[in-house]
C-alpha cells in the first residue's frame, strides 16, 4: 500500500454527527491520528438502513414504473400473508407443547390459550408461552396472481386525509403527517386517533414522547403513563424498531427492559394486553442445550412429583407480519429441500456438465440432484453460477438469475453474454438476468404461469445476503413445483437492510448442500479484502497504487482530501474519471458524513444553485424506490411532473413531494447504499468519530466495492485493525434456524 503524496489544507469543521450506528468502515494498516469525522449511519429508524435525518431515503416509490413495482410487491406480500393465515387456521387442536412449564411461564401460556379460545386472558407476570394464533378469522386460500395489479396501494381518500388533519391540528401534531396517518389507519382514521392517540406511533419517524404529547393534548386528564393503549402502542413501536435493526422478533426479557426504558410502569401487563388484542405473537422455541432435570414441587399427583427433564426454551415476541413471513419462508425452503427437482435435461447431460473443473463442477453436480443449493464466494466466483446457468439453458431449462440492484443485473448480464460468446452459443434465448424486485412484481423476468408461479425451472439469486425474510418468503413461494433454487452471495458483506439474516441462517443450519467457491478475487484489492474476511488486515503490495492510504487529522481534512482524490488524484494517477469513482462513509450526518461530503463534491464537480429541490442537472444521485434498495443515477431535469432522473434500469420521474424522501446526492454513499454495486475506484472515508461504529462486515463491504483502485482516508488509528480482528456483525434475533431444524440431516 502506498500513501498519496499530495498535501492538503485542513478545512475547519465542527463534528456534529448524531446518527446512530449503521455499521463501520476500515482503512489500511497505516496509523493516522484521527480526531473528528462522520457520525455512523442510523439504522434504527430507516428500513433501508440509510439514515433518517434530513432528507431520508425513500420509503415509497416515486416514479410510475417504480410505483407499480412497489405496489406489486406489497400486494404480493398481502396475498402471501393471507395464504399463511389460512394454513395456520387449519392447524387444529390445542397447543400441547409447554405442558411441563411452571410458575409465570405456565401462567402466560394459559393467557395465550385463553385468548385463542375467546376468554379473557389472565393477568400474570411476564412469562414463556407457546405461539398465539392470529386473531383474524381465516381467509380462503389465496390464489397467487400472475401479475399483481400495478396501482398504488393504500392511497387514502381526500376526505379521510382532511379529517385526520383536523385531529392532528387539535393535538398539536404536524399536519403534514395527515397523509401518512390516513394511509396507516385507513378510513375512519380520525375516530381511531381520538379514541387512541398513541396510534400516531404507527407512522414512521414518530417517537413515543411525541405521541405522548399528542395524547395529552387530546385526552387531557385521562392521559396516563399506565394507559393500556399506550403500552400496546409502545410494544408495536419497539418491535418495528427492532425490525429496522434486523430482528424478526425480540426476546421477552429484552422487550420487558425496553418497555421499562420507555416509561411503561407495568411491562408485564402491557405485554398481556398486546397479546390479548392479537397485536403480537408469542413463540416458545426449544434451545439446543441439553434438558435439565427439574423436581416438581406442586401439589399434583405422585407422577407429577417425580423428577422430570425440561428442555430450555427461548420466549420470543414478534409482530404478525414478520412472524408469518418467517414461517412461510421456512415452509417454502422445506419444500425445496425435500422435493425432487424436475427432470430437465438427461442425466448424461448433467453428468457431463458436472465434470467442469473445481467448484464450478461441484455447483453443477449439487444443483443436478437438489432443489435448494447455497453458493458462497466473492466477485470472481460469479463465473460459477454463470456457468451453471449456461449449462442449464443448454439442457432446455428456463434459467434466470436475479440480483439485488439494476447495476448488478447489468453487470451479471454482461458476464453471461461474454462467457456465452466465448463458448458455443446455447440454444434458445439462453439464461437471462433480472432484479429480485422486478422478478416478483412482474416488471422483469419470465412472468408467471397459469398457477401464478414464476415461469422458470432454475433461479439463481445473487447477492443472497441482501434477502430479508419477507422478500425471501415471496421468492420461495413463487417457485413452481420441481424448480431449482440457488442462493449465491458473499457471506462477508453486510446483511439485509430489512429484518432477518436469511442467507447466514441457512448456511448455519446445514440443511442443504453448500458449495464454497475456490476462485479468489485477484489483485491487491482482492488480497486485502480476502484477509479482512478472515479477520486479518494485512499489508499488500500495490505497485500500481491499487491501494492508497491517506492519513488525516480531523473531519475537515478528511472532506478536503476526499474531494481532492475524487476530482484530481484518482483521475490523474489511476486513470479513473470522477464519474466512475464513489465515496463510501459510515453515515449521513456529521462533519464528514454523506451530506457534508456531497455538498463539497457537488461544489467541485457540478456547482449550481440547486434550483430543483437542491438538485441541478448533472448531479449524481442515490434514488431509493423502496426500503433497502438504492439505485445510482443522475439528474436530467425537472418540470411539473417532478424530478427526471437517468438511473440504472431506465428513466425515473420522482414527483416533487417525494424528492426529499427518496433522492439524495450520490457522490458519497453509505455501505448499505453501495452494497450490490462495484465501481472502478472507491474512496472510503474513516473519520475519527467512526471508530466506535467499525466492524468487520462494514469494512469488508466498503473495501470490496472497488474494482481497480481503493483509497482510504484514514483517521481512526488502531480502531480499524481492532474492528477487523475483533468486532463481528451485530447479532440478529430470528426464528429461521429453529424452524429449519427439522430439515437438518441426523448427525449434522
Amino acid at each position: 500500500m502506498s500513501t498519496d503524496p499530495e498535501t492538503t489544507e485542513t478545512s475547519p469543521s465542527e463534528d456534529t454527527g448524531t446518527d446512530a450506528v449503521e455499521g463501520a468502515e476500515g482503512a489500511g494498516t497505516d496509523v493516522a491520528p484521527g480526531t473528528e469525522g462522520t457520525a455512523p449511519e442510523r439504522t434504527g429508524e430507516d428500513p433501508a438502513a440509510e439514515g433518517t435525518d434530513g432528507t431520508g431515503e425513500a420509503k415509497a416509490e416515486a416514479a410510475a414504473p417504480e410505483l407499480s413495482e412497489a405496489a406489486a410487491e406489497l400486494l404480493a406480500q398481502q396475498v402471501e400473508r393471507e395464504r399463511i393465515e389460512r394454513r395456520k387456521a387449519e392447524k387444529a387442536g390445542p397447543i400441547t407443547a409447554g405442558a411441563k412449564l411452571t410458575g409465570t411461564a405456565a401462567d402466560l401460556l394459559a393467557a395465550v390459550r385463553a385468548v385463542e379460545s375467546g376468554e379473557k386472558p389472565v393477568t400474570t407476570p411476564f412469562a414463556k408461552p407457546q405461539p398465539a394464533a392470529p386473531r383474524r378469522s381465516a381467509a380462503p386460500e389465496a390464489v397467487r396472481q400472475p401479475q399483481p395489479v400495478p396501482t398504488e396501494p393504500g392511497a387514502p381518500a381526500t376526505e379521510t386525509v382532511e379529517s385526520v388533519r383536523r385531529v392532528l391540528a387539535e393535538g398539536g401534531a404536524p399536519e403534514t403527517l395527515a397523509a401518512q396517518v390516513a394511509a396507516a389507519l385507513g378510513e375512519g382514521g380520525d375516530d381511531q386517533l381520538r379514541e387512541d392517540p398513541w396510534q400516531l406511533l404507527r407512522v414512521p419517524g414518530v417517537r413515543p414522547e411525541q405521541a405522548d404529547g399528542f395524547a395529552r393534548a387530546l385526552l387531557g386528564a385521562e392521559c396516563a403513563p399506565d394507559d393500556e393503549r399506550r403500552g400496546r402502542a409502545v410494544i408495536g413501536w419497539l418491535l418495528e424498531q427492532a425490525a429496522l435493526a434486523g430482528h424478526t422478533a425480540l426476546e421477552a426479557s429484552a422487550l420487558t427492559a425496553a418497555l421499562a426504558k420507555q416509561g411503561v410502569p407495568d411491562p408485564d401487563a402491557a405485554t398481556q394486553s398486546a397479546i390479548a388484542e392479537g397485536e403480537v405473537l408469542v413463540f416458545q422455541d426449544a434451545l439446543d442445550e441439553p434438558a435439565v432435570p427439574v423436581q416438581r414441587t406442586d401439589d399434583a399427583s405422585d407422577e407429577d412429583a417425580e423428577e422430570v427433564e425440561e428442555r430450555p426454551v427461548r420466549v420470543l415476541i414478534g409482530l404478525e407480519r414478520y412472524a408469518l413471513a418467517e414461517e412461510s419462508l421456512a415452509d417454502g425452503l422445506a419444500k425445496l429441500i425435500n422435493s425432487v427437482p424436475k427432470e430437465d435435461g438427461s442425466a448424461a447431460d448433467w453428468e457431463q456438465a458436472g465434470t467442469a473443473k473445481g467448484s464450478t463442477g461441484e455447483l453443477i453436480r449439487a444443483v443436478a440432484g437438489h432443489g435448494l443449493v447455497l453458493h458462497t464466494g466473492g466477485e470472481a466466483s460469479l463465473e460459477e453460477p454463470a456457468a451453471l446457468l449456461r449449462a442449464a439453458a443448454g439442457f432446455g431449462l428456463r434459467a434466470w438469475a436475479a440480483t439485488h440492484s439494476p447495476v448488478g443485473r447489468e453487470r451479471f448480464a454482461a458476464l453471461l453474454k461474454r462467457s456465452t460468446e466465448s463458448d458455443n452459443p446455447t440454444p434458445g434465448d439462453g439464461p437471462r438476468a433480472a432484479t429480485v424486485a422486478g422478478l416478483l412484481s412482474g416488471a422483469e423476468g419470465p412472468g408467471r404461469d397459469a398457477d401464478g408461479a414464476l415461469d422458470l425451472d432454475l433461479l439463481v439469486v445473487l447477492d443472497a445476503p441482501q434477502l430479508d425474510v419477507e422478500t425471501a418468503a415471496l421468492v420461495s413461494e413463487s417457485l413452481p413445483d420441481g424448480a431449482r433454487l440457488v442462493l449465491a452471495g458473499d457471506p462477508g458483506v453486510l446483511w439485509s437492510a430489512g429484518p432477518g439474516r436469511v442467507f447466514a441462517d441457512l448456511l448455519a443450519s446445514k440443511a442443504c448442500p453448500q458449495v464454497v467457491s475456490r476462485r479468489p478475487d485477484l489483485g491487491p484489492v482482492g488480497e486485502l479484502v480476502s484477509g479482512i474476511g478472515i479477520g486479518e488486515l494485512n499489508q499488500v503490495e500495490a505497485p500500481g497504487k491499487e491501494v492508497v492510504i491517506v492519513p488525516v487529522r480531523d473531519a475537515g481534512e478528511a472532506v478536503h482530501r476526499t474531494v481532492q482524490l475524487v476530482a484530481d488524484s484518482v483521475p490523474r494517477v489511476i486513470g479513473v474519471p470522477a464519474e466512475q469513482t464513489v465515496v463510501i462513509t459510515p453515515g449521513h450526518g456529521g462533519a464528514a458524513g454523506t451530506r457534508a461530503l456531497n455538498v463539497a463534491l457537488k461544489e467541485r464537480l457540478n456547482p449550481g444553485p440547486g434550483r430543483f429541490g437542491g438538485f441541478d442537472p448533472g448531479d449524481r444521485i442515490a434514488y431509493s424506490p423502496t426500503p433497502g434498495r438504492t439505485v445510482p443515477g443522475r439528474v436530467v431535469n425537472a418540470d411539473a411532473e417532478g424530478l427526471h432522473l437517468a438511473c440504472a434500469g431506465g428513466p425515473v420521474v420522482v414527483p416533487k413531494e417525494r424528492v426529499e424522501q427518496s433522492v439524495r446526492h450520490g457522490w458519497a454513499l453509505t455501505a448499505h447504499q453501495a452494497v450490490g454495486v462495484r465501481w472502478p475506484a472507491v474512496v472510503v472515508v474513516l473519520p475519527g468519530d467512526a471508530a466506535q461504529a467499525l466492524n468487520r462486515p462494514w469494512v469488508y463491504t466498503a473495501f470490496s466495492r472497488a474494482d481497480r483502485h481503493l483509497s482510504v482516508v484514514h483517521g481512526v488509528d488502531q480502531a480499524l485493525p481492532r474492528a477487523v480482528a475483533e468486532v463481528p456483525a451485530k447479532p440478529r434475533t430470528t426464528r429461521l434456524p429453529v424452524l429449519l431444524r427439522p430439515q437438518v440431516p441426523a448427525g449434522v
